[in-house]
């Protein structure tokens, strides 16, 4: 468990989805995140804050971001394929469009401020697409297999191998293990400044880095299902050491 300057918890930004949900008598959109995702960073040493899809200027995203110490860009419903030039595929999902515009505005803030980024499944294809990327539409017409998805609503469980001595591999501590995924779109052509770390037995990329940041991870697997904390624990970890340095920058400058 990761804490900040005298045990301080990080405080770390977790996208939220904007569906229509229900609970009780009533049926309304909503902004929601998987608790797995929650429960993970607080389990981790974290204070997760969800972040509502929502339109905000530059400025007040750069305020936002600056009051977060980590952020984890969470799955969910395809990124729309007009985005990285390409036409819908039969087996793409309906677009949220006010999402992807959100997340990707919230995706620049962080990277101009260099606050760790932590990018879970569509969240890594997100990652990808704003670097100039692009992404195979319908898995299953490549690599000729269901396995990355084989179960509506349910997880399954790849092989995924890392690269030996990425700053993954060294987060993780394994070189090679089965994890829970639920994904029928993967990255294509990688984008800019991203390196891939990872991969599934057929090719597919399940993990990339940028190594000339602190801590931008995405990975195409479901960590916040997997019974092994550690990915979390090193965006809680990075997110602690921002936060010990804000503390420190404010001791000095205190009167």
């Amino acid at each position: 468990m990761a804490a900040g300057l005298l045990g301080e918890r990080p405080v770390i930004g977790v996208t939220a989805y904007d569906e229509e949900a229900s609970w009780g008598f009533w049926h309304k959109q909503a902004s929601l995140v998987p608790a797995e995702y929650v429960r993970s960073l607080a389990a981790a040493g974290a204070n997760p804050v969800i972040l509502p899809v929502q339109e905000e200027h530059e400025a007040a995203l750069d305020s936002l971001v600056g009051r977060l110490d980590g952020l984890l860009f969470t799955g969910g419903p395809d990124v729309d394929p007009a985005r990285y030039g390409a036409e819908p595929h039969p087996r793409s999902q309906q677009p949220r469009f006010q999402r992807d515009e959100a997340e990707l505005a919230l995706l620049a803030a962080a990277e101009r401020s260099g606050v760790p980024v932590l990018a879970v499944c569509r969240g890594m294809q997100l990652l990808n697409v704003a670097r100039g990327g692009t992404l195979v539409q319908h898995l299953p017409d490549v690599v000729g297999h269901e396995e990355h998805n084989p179960t509506p609503g349910a997880f399954s469980k790849h092989l995924v191998r890392i690269e030996e001595g990425s700053l993954l591999h060294q987060a993780l501590g394994w070189r090679e293990r089965y994890v829970p995924t639920h994904h029928h779109q993967a990255i294509d052509r990688l984008g800019g400044g991203l390196a891939a770390v990872a991969w599934a037995e057929d090719g597919t990329i399940e993990a990339v880095e940028d190594r000339d940041r602190f801590f931008l991870v995405g990975v195409q697997w479901h960590a916040e299902a997997d019974d092994d904390p550690a990915v979390f624990e090193a965006l809680v970890g990075a997110a602690a050491k921002i936060l010990g340095q804000r503390r420190d920058r404010e001791h000095l400058l205190a009167p």
